[in-house]
């Protein structure tokens, strides 16, 4: 079993990534934000880390493989993130997953309001900040700390 110290680190993990996953919802259902693509994406590491802490947590083995692979999971998220503030900032070209197909074939204002509700948010666009920076910004930054701190915790764990 793994050292109370742990524990506390992998709870806190498991209540950031369950807060995440809620104002994401709040933003966008709440608040009215409609996400990207990239921003849909993003979610998926927290969603995924709920999932490998409860089972942590439930068969209490394999903790250290467990921790390697929390650490993966943000460490590909910094990079999706990274790429995401890339886009936003025009440092890289957005690419088909974020852009939005312009070839409309639209008669009345019905139909066409009916179309672009279907079409997808561009990536470049961002439509909700907290401080001026933008939550693939701010994820960039979540994510980079907690693949360290999972990283940390990997490579000094002892199995008592």
């Amino acid at each position: 079993m793994y050292e109370l110290k742990e524990k506390k680190y992998l709870n806190l993990i498991l209540y950031f990534s369950i807060f995440s996953i809620v104002f994401a919802y709040y933003v966008e259902f709440v608040l009215g934000h409609k996400p990207c693509n990239l921003c849909l994406l993003e979610r998926v590491p927290y969603f995924l880390t709920i999932i490998t802490i409860v089972f942590i947590s439930i068969i209490k083995r394999f903790e250290k493989i467990l921790l390697f692979i929390i650490f993966i999971i943000f460490l590909l998220s910094t990079f999706l993130s990274l790429y995401h503030v890339g886009i936003e900032r025009g440092f890289v070209e957005e690419s088909s997953l974020c852009a939005s197909n312009s070839n409309l074939d639209v008669f009345d204002k019905e139909q066409l309001l009916k179309e672009l509700s279907k079409m997808p948010i561009s990536c470049k666009n961002i439509t909700f900040s907290i401080f001026g920076l933008s939550l693939a910004t701010i994820n960039t930054f979540v994510s980079f700390v907690i693949s360290l701190i999972t990283f940390n915790k990997f490579s000094k764990y002892e199995k008592k």
